[in-house]
């Protein structure tokens, strides 16, 4: 029995690393003016947005490596006694090993950092057409830091637009939503309007728009894997949003974040509400409220060089009204007329995702995940008949 649970175990670990991975690796090689490998140069790789950081430090062959790399855009720079520094800019991607050429010139007494004005294209060996959009995007597209907005989506990713009140991607709607590389239920209310996660807490979102692993399913027409805030872009700091609008909008945060060479955490807190949730058929806005609330936690632990665990979780419930229609053009438009409905629903959603990344060689980088979900409930509320003053528009039965 115990050799059947350690198997299990096992299946599942390396199911989990087929399927769902965040990690990247940079590759190099560093060479002087004469085209000779220059062994023991100092190179560092530093994440665009924040502290997280790594170095290595070129071979006999003047090459270097860079593993388990998180999703983002990344500074690579090269230093080596005698040669002047440089530096390239480079974007990692989810099971990409993007390869950096580096050819040193002779440290003059006005030394500089040069780099690239452009990322390097990453190689990849898939046809899979990706969009990436980081935080900083997110944050200057109007709309789009909204708890429920589908703007960091739909103003970036070609063939992605909101229609009946739900995301569509080239002509479908069904996707599929991952936190970390961990696949997240669609159970909340807010799937059809807006992401899984608060956008003010994500760090990357990658969109895959298809020629994806037939593990996601055939019908999938979008997967959005999200790289959350960690901390490492903060230094034990916090930051309070508030935002307010017509229609009694409101859309609220407040967050911390810090980091030390090891350890890293992020926290949030949000709350949202107004008086213009679903998309009403009409431009006169009756019964159309919505409200929010939750909480999200990202921990980082490097317990070595080779070993590090990682923790998300998050919790919210949402509640929307039914939009009705108080004035219908005609009776033969509506069989079941909407006079005095007040239909509503909420539903609590929540996740917790840990998973251990080891590494055991520059080739071979394993993930352990474990992942629970709370049971998520639609709980219809405010739910009312047709009151006696408004006149019955069903049909006469005959």
């Amino acid at each position: 029995m115990r050799l059947i649970r350690i198997l299990l175990a096992l299946l599942f670990a390396l199911t989990a690393v087929a399927f769902a991975t965040i990690f990247g690796s940079v590759r190099g090689i560093v060479h002087d003016p004469q085209h000779r490998p220059v062994q023991g140069a100092m190179v560092m790789l530093h994440a665009k947005t924040s502290d997280w950081s790594k170095t290595a430090t070129t071979d006999s062959n003047g090459e270097f490596q860079f593993i388990a790399v998180p999703l983002g855009e990344y500074t690579v720079s090269v230093a080596s006694s005698g040669f002047a520094q440089t530096a390239q800019a480079v974007t990692v991607e989810p099971g990409t090993q993007p390869i950096l050429h580096y050819q040193l010139a002779l440290a003059s007494p006005n030394e500089t950092v040069t780099v690239s004005g452009a990322p390097v294209v990453v190689p990849t060996d898939t046809a899979t057409p990706t969009t990436l959009v980081d935080r900083a995007q997110i944050e200057l597209t109007p709309g789009a830091d909204r708890t429920n907005s589908l703007a960091m989506i739909t103003d970036y990713v070609p063939a992605a637009y909101v229609t009946h009140d739900m995301l569509h991607m080239r002509g479908g709607h069904q996707v599929e939503w991952l936190i970390d590389g961990v696949p997240i239920p669609n159970t909340n209310i807010a799937t059809n309007l807006g992401p899984q996660i608060d956008p003010k807490d994500i760090d990357y979102l990658e969109v895959q728009r298809g020629s994806y692993e037939a593990d996601y399913g055939d019908r999938t027409y979008g997967i959005f894997n999200i790289a959350p805030r960690t901390g490492f872009e903060r230094d034990r700091e916090c930051d309070l949003v508030i935002s307010v609008g017509n229609f009694y909008q409101t859309n609220n945060q407040i967050s911390c974040g810090g980091h030390t060479e090891r350890f890293a955490y992020y926290v949030s807190l949000n709350g949202n509400r107004s008086n213009y949730g679903l998309q009403t058929p009409i431009s006169q806005v009756d019964h159309d409220a919505e409200n929010g609330y939750g909480g999200f936690a990202s921990l980082i632990f490097n317990i070595n060089a080779k070993n590090q665990l990682r923790l998300v979780t998050s919790l919210r419930q949402d509640y929307y009204q039914i939009p009705i229609d108080p004035n219908p053009n005609s009776i033969g438009n509506q069989v079941f007329p909407s006079f005095g409905l007040r239909d509503g629903e909420r539903e609590p959603d929540g996740y917790v995702t840990f998973s251990w990344v080891h590494t055991f060689n520059p080739n071979t980088l394993l993930r352990f995940l474990l992942f629970t979900t709370t049971t998520a409930r639609t709980i219809p509320a405010d739910r009312t008949t047709f009151p006696s003053s408004q006149p019955s528009l069903r049909p006469p039965t005959t």
